[in-house]
């Protein structure tokens, strides 16, 4: 008997409908007496009443909070549940604990639906607080420490946040390459992309496994051909018959590819190929030199002379020799274009940008922002607050530079002067001491500056700015093009995600 191929087909399972733990411990007791199936890892088990039920701490990144759930050992197993780092899925419904308890909401366990079980002598993530440097050893598992996942929630909050600011704004985004081959900014630190050395390797493997022809043979191969092509041509002047004259082309083509075939395999080198003494990047995958980008400035600028504002936001490489938490490899950054504007319109977006982000993180992230006050930066709350809520100082670089002058209870490392380029410790001290709230520093000296940047009537200056706030320094630069248009950009960088 034939059974129809739709009946032996297997059912597909109903969605599992699973709720996240952020909606329910914001929701407080409201959701008591709801059926939920939750899922994420146990941050700690431990099982009490003699080994009758466990109580679990899950978390499923969706938040810093976990839920707390208690599964009675009639339900599953509690030896396969408790161990830290463990993946469950359950179901089960929402109950008000007892009072007393710090939760409002806690959830009986009534099905199993999933255990991943892990050994809890190899797992390498301890209950006890962890430090960076043990957790870059650990990529694969490092999420799920609070403060590499606390530290994804904001960076996610503001990768939206900043799309949300530019939409509202009437920008439209757009991808610019990430291999390039240009230098945008002429520093000459970038990264390459090439395929010759892979090239060589595959070139270098095959003459070892398949040695190449000698020149006597590619001659006699020449001859051959030589031979093959006088006996066409002896055929087409006697005005043989058809099929003769066929067969004879047939075999001079099979010896002409024959011949190029063993002359392609001579002419194989080992190495990166050279011309001239130098490599021979026409040889590349480009056909010549290719780099991972420092900036889509150059591609985004054409689409500003097309589409108005405009900006890029993605990823950009850095090869500089320097290694502190400032000089990353590898940063995200976002790069607007503004079409018929002046400096003053670039300094509103850019001061409007930083307070709508800061604004943002505390209207949708500010548990995270708490526990970032807790372990790392006392004072992070009460600088977004600060620069959300105040008008940024707005000063000339010559009037900062007559400012720094005038400081009597700091020494400075660099000496401040007119026509240099301020220093980190410059720029905090004009925000954390002389204004004490965030700074944009504009007309810097031309010579400072890169050279399509706007000049201004003294011939001195450039119609440049830079964003400066506290505790950090520069945020923000950008000017005015030589034309009408003017551009800044921004560095989004996470030192704890590094």
């Amino acid at each position: 008997m034939s059974i129809p191929a739709a009946e032996m087909e297997p059912a597909l399972e109903p969605s599992l409908r699973r709720t996240f733990i952020r909606s329910i411990v914001s929701s407080g007791d409201s959701l008591a007496g709801t059926r939920v199936v939750v899922g994420g890892w146990i941050k700690t088990g431990r099982e009490q009443g003699k080994g009758s039920f466990a109580f679990l701490e899950i978390n499923d990144g969706s938040c810093l909070a976990s839920l707390q759930v208690i599964v009675d050992a009639a339900v599953h197993p509690l030896a396969q549940l408790t161990a830290t780092g463990t993946s469950v899925l359950l179901e089960g419904e929402l109950k008000k604990p007892p009072e007393g308890t710090k939760q409002s909401v806690e959830m009986r366990a009534e099905r199993v639906l999933e255990v991943g079980t892990v050994d809890p002598a190899k797992y390498p993530l301890p209950k006890t607080k962890l430090t960076l440097e043990f957790l870059r050893e650990h990529v694969n598992l490092r999420a799920r420490s609070n403060t590499i996942s606390a530290v994804a929630r904001i960076r996610d909050e503001l990768a939206y946040a900043t799309h949300t600011f530019f939409r509202e704004n009437g920008f439209r985004y757009v991808h610019t390459p990430i291999i390039t081959t240009s230098d945008c900014e002429g520093a000459g630190e970038m990264f390459q992309v090439t395929t010759l050395f892979s090239d060589a390797e595959k070139v270098e493997k095959e003459l070892k496994q398949n040695p190449p022809p000698s020149e006597s043979e590619v001659e006699s191969a020449k001859l051959i051909v030589k031979e093959k092509g006088e006996a066409v041509k002896t055929l087409k002047t006697s005005k043989a018959k058809k099929e003769e004259i066929s067969a004879a082309v047939s075999e001079l083509t099979k010896s002409k590819e024959n011949l190029a075939e063993l002359e392609g395999r001579f002419n194989l080198k080992a190495g990166i190929p050279q011309k001239d003494g130098k490599i021979d990047y026409s040889r590349d995958f480009f056909g010549r030199q290719a780099f991972l980008t420092v900036s889509g400035q150059l591609q985004v600028e054409t689409y500003a002379c097309a589409l108005g504002n405009v900006y890029t936001f993605g990823p950009t490489f850095r090869a500089e020799h320097s290694h502190t938490s400032r000089h990353l490899a590898e940063f995200w950054m976002v790069e607007p274009e503004i079409a018929f504007a002046n400096l003053e319109d670039d300094m509103n977006y850019a001061e409007n940008y930083v307070r709508y982000l800061c604004k943002w993180l505390l209207d949708h992230c500010l548990e995270d922002m708490e526990f970032m006050v807790k372990n790392f930066d006392k004072t992070a709350i009460e600088r977004l607050k600060l620069v959300s809520s105040s008008p940024f100082e707005r000063v000339s670089y010559t009037k900062a530079v007559e400012l720094l002058k005038t400081v009597t209870d700091k020494k400075f490392e660099n000496q401040v002067e007119w026509g240099i380029d301020l220093a980190s410790e410059h720029e905090r001290y004009l925000t954390e001491v002389i204004f004490k709230k965030p700074v944009i520093v504009y007309n810097y000296p031309k010579g400072i500056k890169a050279f399509y940047m706007r000049l201004n009537d003294d011939h001195k200056t450039v119609a440049a700015m830079d964003v400066l706030v506290p505790k950090v320094g520069e945020l923000i630069g950008g000017s005015q093009r030589g034309t009408i248009r003017c551009s800044y950009r921004k560095d989004i960088r996470s030192r704890l995600a590094s």
